[in-house]
């Protein structure tokens, strides 16, 4: 007891001190203690705060686990999809969201020319008959019955079409669908759709370019090799969508 006495004093006091102060500290213990002791406690002292330091900084060495998937990632499950799960819904706070990827991403002189229009819950039924999925498979009749796209996002410009337009909604379009696949949704980018009809049906006071259909994803999409660029049309077997891409010493000329 007595020896553990005086090692707590000497902790106490030994933490953060120089190494002028802790030679103090031990000449003044020496003078009140047989040396042994004296010695005993400090080197007892120094093993504590040695194995202390190496715990701290094992601690902060911890790895932290992030959730955020890789580009890479993004990329490969951002594929288009042409049946969705009916029973998850997507909200209008989705959507906003999905829109508020396009104040970030670039536009063409800064014009910033794209406007958008919502379209979840009931109100999808009023787009459903006037887009068209899977052109390349009409023999699909894509999408199946109760696996339509659960909410829209149409796209219009408030300036006239034109190339830097068209570039801008290629940019948007691609920065809300990789931000769709990070919330676990899917969609797909719908050039094939009845304009006029679509304009009317939701009163739209700007020209339409493109539909966007996003859902949870009900089906199985795989990337496959292509073998040239005249054969790279997309494919269904079993249900599973098939589709062709290039590798990259294919694309460098």
């Amino acid at each position: 007891m007595y020896v553990f006495g005086v090692q707590r004093y000497v902790l106490k006091n030994w933490i953060g001190e120089t190494k002028e102060n802790k030679k103090w500290i031990f000449d003044r213990f020496c003078c009140l203690f047989p040396a042994k002791i004296c010695n005993f406690v400090i080197v007892m002292a120094d093993n504590y705060l040695e194995k202390r330091q190496e715990e701290l900084a094992h601690a902060q060495k911890k790895v932290v686990k992030r959730n955020h998937l890789s580009l890479d990632t993004l990329l490969h499950r951002n594929r288009s999809c042409r049946g969705f799960d009916a029973a998850v819904a997507v909200t209008e706070a989705q959507l906003r969201a999905l829109v508020g990827v396009v104040p970030l991403v670039a536009s063409g002189m800064n014009r910033q020319p794209l406007r958008f229009r919502l379209v979840s819950g009931a109100d999808a039924a009023l787009v459903h008959p006037l887009v068209t999925l899977g052109a390349a498979l009409p023999q699909e009749h894509l999408p199946h019955p109760g696996m339509e796209p659960q909410a829209y996002i149409v796209v219009c410009s408030a300036v006239p079409e034109d190339k830097v337009v068209d570039i801008d909604l290629g940019i948007a379009a691609q920065g809300m669908l990789l931000k769709a696949t990070e919330m676990g949704l899917g969609g797909i980018f719908i050039l094939n759709f009845r304009k006029e009809a679509l304009r009317a049906a939701l009163d739209l006071p700007l020209e339409p370019l493109a539909v966007i259909g996003l859902g949870k994803p009900a089906e199985t999409v795989f990337l496959v090799p292509g073998a040239s660029p005249e054969a790279l049309t997309y494919y269904r077997r079993d249900g599973v969508h098939y589709v062709p891409k290039l590798a990259v010493d294919q694309l460098i000329v």
